[in-house]
């Protein structure tokens, strides 16, 4: 492990680790709040960082199937402190979190005959639904500026909704229609770029060019090396488990599925929930509906990516599908560990591997046309989860759409609009709705209903 030549605002390795434990902590928001919040840090007041670079390593973290704000601070991570800076950076972004959601998601399973924890819970259906909405408003502002990415999301809103066209596929469209689009009309294609002219000075532009060193080269024996250890730890525990329990059992599926939305799920949480809602409850029976929400809910009150929501359908998913001679206990930290390791590690495999020969594609307008279209057609898939979700929240005994229960949960109804407007017009961090309607929901359920 060997750092960069010294330039002034160059942090030492032991700097960065203390910065990347800090984050662990304190990332709340989601995705956009995160990576505000290294653009704060990193960017503003650390300096460690140029803007153009940074922006550059998000539009690449993007692209990539996962979390983009933990794949950007393993990129950021790598460009200071080289490979071990990478790791460091993406463990500390995850692993507070891991932890807290796991304490959470024992508490949500083992006290769900309990009056209060029920009753917390049920509050946070409303905020789940008013954080999916302000998501869809949020990247839509952001891409969906001229009437070619407004088709696209409408498209894609047809095809998962109406069509049950599988998630990977609608994503894999779009990206092609922005890259073959972006040739033929560029002007309605780049829409998002990224890239805006900055000034660097000072120590800014001091690190700008120490981190353009040997390491930021791209080497074949490098990537070989990247690529045989991170698909060896990958795949290890997959194996292990499909050897010791079974290759049908709850675990090695568990490690096989989110291998492969791993590989797939562009576009970060809000992306991949519709895919996951619609694999893990109706095709695994992992978890039902109303606990795919509540884990939403959980994710959304711990710092750190909000896909980790996935840990939580390990944790349940194994939970209430043991193996012979596990406790429920002792099998849900089986599956959320499988889960959280196949979600996460891939993520250290594309930054590694890739991020030195997209070091070389800087400004590349082809590649922001394929993000624009991926971006517009995500705006269509997350509305997809708002519908899904309002269903089952605001008619909770509708089941399916062809259900026949259709008595709404006002309680539901009108504090998801509350939320909706504390977050959109007040400008409410999510962490605080999220606080308020948890207690609403005690108080409703405890003292008024």
């Amino acid at each position: 492990m060997s750092d960069l030549p010294h330039s002034p605002g160059k942090p030492t390795f032991a700097e960065a680790f203390r910065f990347w434990l800090k984050l662990g902590f304190i990332s709340f928001g989601g995705p956009t709040g995160q990576i505000s919040i290294m653009h704060e840090e990193l960017v503003e007041k650390k300096k460690w960082i140029g803007e153009d670079r940074f922006l550059h390593a998000l539009n690449y973290c993007m692209l990539l199937p996962g979390p983009e704000a933990q794949q950007l601070a393993i990129y950021i991570g790598w460009l200071l402190h080289r490979t071990w800076g990478g790791i460091v950076a993406g463990v500390l972004f995850v692993l507070p979190s891991a932890f807290i959601l796991f304490g959470l998601s024992w508490l949500y399973m083992a006290g769900q005959d309990v009056g209060w924890i029920e009753a917390l819970f049920y509050g946070l259906k409303p905020a789940v639904l008013a954080v999916v909405a302000v998501a869809v408003l949020r990247i839509g502002g952001k891409v969906l500026k001229n009437e070619v990415m407004w088709t696209i999301a409408a498209f894609a809103f047809i095809a998962i909704f109406f069509l049950k066209i599988p998630f990977p596929a609608i994503i894999f469209a779009a990206g092609l229609a922005g890259w073959v689009g972006g040739k033929i009309r560029r002007d309605k294609f780049l829409v998002v770029t990224g890239h805006r002219n900055s000034k660097k000075s000072g120590p800014a532009r001091a690190i700008e060019l120490a981190v353009n060193v040997d390491h930021t080269k791209p080497r074949w024996g490098h990537s070989v090396r990247v690529l045989v250890t991170c698909l060896t730890l990958w795949w290890l525990p997959i194996i292990g488990l499909g050897l010791w329990l079974g290759w049908n059992g709850t675990h090695a599926q568990q490690g096989l599925y989110f291998s492969k939305a791993a590989m797939v799920t562009i576009g970060g949480a809000y992306a991949v929930l519709p895919y996951v809602s619609q694999q893990a409850v109706e095709r695994y029976g992992w978890l039902s509906t109303p606990q795919m929400i509540d884990g939403l809910g959980l994710a959304e009150s711990t710092p750190g990516p909000l896909i980790m929501v996935l840990q939580f359908v390990g944790f349940v998913g194994g939970w209430q599908h043991p193996p012979a001679g596990f406790s429920p206990l002792a099998s849900a930290a089986l599956g959320a560990f499988i889960t959280s390791w196949v979600t996460f590690l891939p993520c250290f495999l594309w930054i590694l591997l890739g991020a030195p020969y997209i070091e070389r594609l800087r400004g590349n307008e082809r590649i922001a046309c394929a993000l624009s279209a991926i971006t517009a057609a995500v705006v269509g898939v997350v509305l997809n989860l708002g519908v899904w979700f309002a269903v089952h929240a605001f008619f909770p005994g509708s089941g399916k759409l062809s259900g026949h229960n259709w008595h709404p949960d006002y309680f539901v109804v009108i504090a998801a609009i509350i939320a909706f407007w504390l977050m959109r017009k007040r400008n409410w961090q999510m962490i605080s709705v999220v606080g308020i309607c948890a207690a609403a929901g005690l108080c409703y359920r405890l003292i008024l209903a």
